[in-house]
This record gives C-alpha cells, structure tokens and sequence, in this order.
C-alpha cells in the first residue's frame, strides 16, 4: 500500500529511482579522484563493483561532473 501511495503522490518517482544511488557513486569518484586516486582503481573499488553495475560504470563516465573534473585534471 506504501508504494501504491507514493505512485500516486509522484506519478514520474520511477524516472528517478536510480538518481540518488547514482549521485552516491558519483560523489564517490569525485571525492576519491579528488585524493588522487585514479580513475581506474577507483573503478575498481570494491565500493563501485559493489554497487553498480558494468553498464551503471560506464554510465558514471557521462556524468557532466565527473567529466569535469577528469577534464581539468587532464589540463594541468
């Protein structure tokens, strides 16, 4: 009944269900990259593989953030 009643509050919520689990992830690589980590061991973090998905993985390289901050690394 709790989700019947949730569906009708937010008729789209299903659009977004994976957006936070997907924002952790990001925050994630962000936050690790951020220490100096690289994107490759940070992909294979035990936190990632456990998390997500190959696909979801490679979903996070769309990610305009974490393009961002892998582009600005790339720069200097």
């Amino acid at each position: 009944m709790a989700k019947l009643s949730s569906l009708l509050r937010n008729p789209f919520s299903f659009l977004f269900a994976g957006s936070q689990k997907e924002t952790r992830l990001v925050e994630y690589v962000l936050r690790e990259h951020g220490r100096g980590r690289s994107l490759a061991e940070i992909l294979e973090d035990p936190f990632i593989r456990n998390r997500a998905t190959d696909a979801q993985r490679a979903r996070l390289m769309d990610n305009p953030d974490v393009i961002r901050a892998l582009g600005a690394d790339t720069r200097t």
